[in-house]
């Protein structure tokens, strides 16, 4: 049996004690407050321990446990200040770390995807991991024609372990949801379990990078590094030295945040026109800024398939919405599926225009300075399930094709304000969103 799979049974008593454990401390923080104890050092206390109670869960069992705490990381700065520096900590350990897989697993894993004379291809192999991943760990080598590489090899039974946490984490997006203002977890689980298998084929992965390789090749503000060889569960490419995103949002200056948030939000948005893929996963851990200043991009498994381009309904939405033609832009979200007939009744113009404020803010400028108060600001509305944007919220429908592309958006905007840049977003979605600029 695989490191992975082995003790399911600890796995899942492990995914289980974290709102058993948060229910408790809720409980306990009750005893204080009746006992006297000031109210916001009890929650701050409370938050500060479930915080480090369910990322050091996530990160100890890989697997789903770990790409949700990933996908939850990217809106880490909607966290309220007083709440926040907990998870921060733990979310950064998130993007890119996690316990190594032995070596002599990782030899195993290799023998089997490319064979027991795997060791001819290298001339150099690390066995110690440069990085951990969600389903796999990254070794640092050099291949037979001298050139750098970086193997990503998954982890045996990432399969079923991904799975199988996906499917215990779903019942839990209640709490989750609690934690990570401005998500919408239960999509965003449904999409990760939908996307399994994709995130589990390394060839289908080596195959979207190549096809992002080539479209961006020689381009002056982005890198993606080119394949070198892949199968099912390895995969072989160009080693690529940079400073990672998070160490830019921890300690870059103001040039290199403004142009790390302006770069990121244009590789998104363009690519669907230059490539006819969506790169899935936007998180800081998947983005490096090399010395040149252009972008480098990481992990294709998650891609979303957008031949044409963006879905044509993107532009014109956000263009009612920029110009607060909302009676306008009612009509057009029934007819685009995004507000059910049976539902039309329940949502005004008044309702869109608060709800779409955090998607919109930064189009009603020529730059806009994303800050985390801002940001803080419009997912605290949103996840007030008192107030009128959680109610506009749950009488919304996204349809499928449209899943992806918010929450990629929702993404860009939310490293943007982790980074606390300023940056011309408006320029960047005209030029790339169909619709748009019109």
């Amino acid at each position: 049996m695989s490191d992975i799979t082995k003790g399911r049974g600890r796995r899942n008593a492990k995914l289980a004690s974290l709102p058993i454990g948060m229910a408790g401390r809720a409980a306990a923080g009750f005893g204080k407050r009746i006992a006297g104890g000031d109210k916001d050092e009890i929650n701050q206390e409370m938050m500060a321990r479930a915080a480090e109670q369910m990322f050091a869960v996530l990160g100890e069992l890989k697997g789903g446990a770990m790409k949700v705490g990933q996908a939850l990381s990217v809106m880490e700065a909607a966290v309220p200040d007083e709440f926040g520096e907990p998870f921060r900590d733990a979310l950064t350990k998130l993007q890119a770390q996690a316990p190594p897989m032995p070596a002599r697993r990782v030899h195993q894993v290799l023998d089997q995807q490319l064979g027991t004379r795997w060791r001819d291809r290298f001339t150099e192999f690390d066995d110690s991991p440069a990085a951990s991943a969600s389903v796999g760990q990254v070794h640092r080598g050099v291949w037979h024609d001298g050139r750098p590489v970086a193997i990503k090899v998954q982890y045996p039974g990432a399969d079923v372990a991904l799975q199988a946490d996906l499917k215990t984490l779903s019942r839990m997006t209640g709490v989750m949801q609690r934690m990570s203002p401005g998500t919408d977890v239960r999509s965003m689980m449904d999409e990760l379990i939908e996307r399994t298998s994709e995130e589990l084929d390394y060839q289908g992965e080596a195959a979207n990078q190549r096809a992002f390789a080539t479209a961006f090749d020689g381009d002056p503000d982005f890198m993606v590094p080119r394949v070198v060889a892949s199968s099912p569960k390895v995969m072989v490419s160009e080693w690529v030295v940079g400073t990672p995103l998070s160490q830019i949002i921890a300690d870059g200056d103001r040039d290199q945040r403004n142009r790390a948030a302006a770069l990121l939000a244009t590789f998104e948005v363009s690519s669907p026109s230059r490539v006819g893929l969506l790169h899935g996963d936007p998180h800081p851990g998947n983005f490096q800024v090399l010395d040149d200043g252009r972008l480098a991009v990481f992990d294709f498994g998650a891609v979303g398939r957008y031949p044409g381009g963006l879905p044509p309904a993107i532009g014109p939405i956000l263009r009612l919405a920029r110009d607060r033609q909302y009676d306008a832009l009612r009509e057009e979200m029934v007819r685009e599926g995004f507000i059910l007939r049976s539902r039309e009744d329940r949502i005004t113009p008044a309702d869109l225009e608060a709800y779409l404020k955090a998607y919109v803010d930064p189009l009603y400028s020529e730059s806009f300075h994303f800050t985390r108060k801002w940001l803080q600001h419009a997912a605290g509305k949103a996840t007030d399930v008192r107030g009128d944007v959680y109610r506009t919220s749950r009488n919304l429908n996204v349809p499928k094709e449209y899943v992806m592309v918010f929450r990629v958006l929702a993404g860009c905007v939310g490293i943007a304000a982790q980074l606390d840049a300023e940056a011309p977003y408006r320029r960047i979605m005209e030029e790339w969103v169909p619709g748009l600029g019109d």
